[in-house]
Parts: C-alpha cells; sequence; structure tokens
C-alpha cells in the first residue's frame, strides 16, 4: 500500500511543482499510472475477504489521484467506491453459507451497480478529455496516447464483459491508439506508427514517451 500512497503524493507534487527540465510529469500519465496502480493493488489484494482494508486504502489513494489530476469529481469517486463495493460483494456470494434470500438481493443489487457504473462513465470520460493531461513539453503524438489509453482504461474500469480476442483500442479525432498492455500504439492519420510508454519520473509522478517505429 505504500506505493499506492506514494503516487497519491506524487501526483499532489505533479500540479504543485513547474519543472523546467525535458522530463515533465503530466496529469494524464499520472492519473492513467494510478488506474493501472490501483487495478494491480486489487488483483495483489486478491479476495479473500480479511484484505478488505487494503483494497479500501487502494480506493483512498486513487481518489487521492484523481483530486490532484482531474479535481474534485463526485462521479469519478462514486465510480470508485462502486468498485469496491461490488468486489466485496462478489467476494461475499462465494460464502455458501449465504441465505437464499439475502444472495438474490445482492445479486440484484450487483445489477444495480452496474447500471450506475455504466451511467457514471460517460460523465467521467468527459471530465478526462476536459483535463489538460500533458505539459508544453510533451508531443501531439503523447498527447493523443494518453487522451486514448485514459478514455479505454475508464471504458474497461469495473467491468463486468470479458475482454476479446483483439486489444482495445479507441479513435482520438483521426488517430487510433491500441492498448497492447505493457505498452500502446498510435496509428496517424498518414499511416505513421508509434509505440508509447508510460515511465515515472521521481518526485514529480508520471510520463507518456512515444518512438516512431515505421
Amino acid at each position: 500500500m505504500m506505493r499506492g500512497k506514494r503516487l497519491a503524493l506524487i501526483s499532489l507534487l505533479v500540479l504543485c511543482c513547474c519543472s523546467t527540465q525535458t522530463d515533465q510529469a503530466s496529469p494524464g500519465a499520472t492519473l492513467l499510472s494510478g488506474l493501472n496502480d490501483y487495478q494491480g493493488e486489487m488483483q495483489h489484494a486478491g479476495n479473500s475477504p480479511d484484505r478488505w482494508p487494503d483494497r479500501q486504502r487502494a480506493g483512498g489513494a486513487l481518489k487521492d489521484i484523481i483530486t490532484a489530476t482531474v479535481g474534485g469529481s463526485r462521479e469519478f469517486y462514486r465510480l470508485v467506491d462502486l468498485d469496491i463495493k461490488k468486489r466485496e460483494f462478489v467476494i461475499t456470494l462465494r460464502d455458501s453459507h449465504l441465505r437464499t434470500d439475502r444472495t438474490q438481493e445482492m445479486k440484484d443489487e450487483l445489477v444495480a451497480m452496474d447500471e450506475e457504473i455504466l451511467a457514471l462513465k460517460p460523465i467521467v470520460r468527459e471530465q478526462v478529455a476536459a483535463m489538460p493531461v500533458t505539459g508544453e513539453s510533451h508531443g501531439a503524438v503523447e498527447k493523443v496516447a494518453t487522451y486514448g489509453m485514459l478514455k479505454l482504461a475508464v471504458d474497461k474500469f469495473s467491468s463486468s464483459g470479458r475482454r476479446g480476442i483483439d486489444p482495445p483500442s479507441t479513435w482520438v479525432e483521426q488517430d487510433l491508439v491500441t492498448d497492447l498492455g505493457t505498452f500502446s500504439t498510435v496509428r496517424t492519420l498518414d499511416g505513421a506508427t508509434y509505440r508509447c510508454s508510460l515511465y515515472g519520473i521521481p518526485d514529480e509522478g508520471s510520463s507518456m514517451k512515444c518512438a516512431l517505429i515505421k
């Protein structure tokens, strides 16, 4: 959990410090790193009911990053709360000692949570799209990659659907951004393809770097 707390602190520094170096942390990349880190912390916590404090702390750390990058967002905070609640419900439903009526109640609540999550995501996507994802030192391709990856991250956040065979992709204006797991690609209108990766900047946050591959 120290990793999550460190990211929260770093993200606050992104907005409070004005860096003059070539490599600058960006709010968008820092938020994207925070979302990725949250998913990693949740996987690390696993499905043990006893690990619920860890899941709560991971959610709190992500909210701190949201506050520092997007700003105060009741919709984004609610999305995080619903994801945590869904996870606890799914874990509890594995308990064979639950009463039948309570099991059905929880399943009905899960359906309602999924519906609320679907309603919240377009609002959160608009909020993310309105934020300045990169600084002046970042290029246009880095900006496209960051916007696209954030859009994909929000789309898959707390999603109940299975990932398809093809890697997830999205359009940012006329450029195609594809999530390949450890890195992403951007294919521009003129046919050029860039490989883009997140990287951390000590004491500042995260940034996006893209390089032409063809």
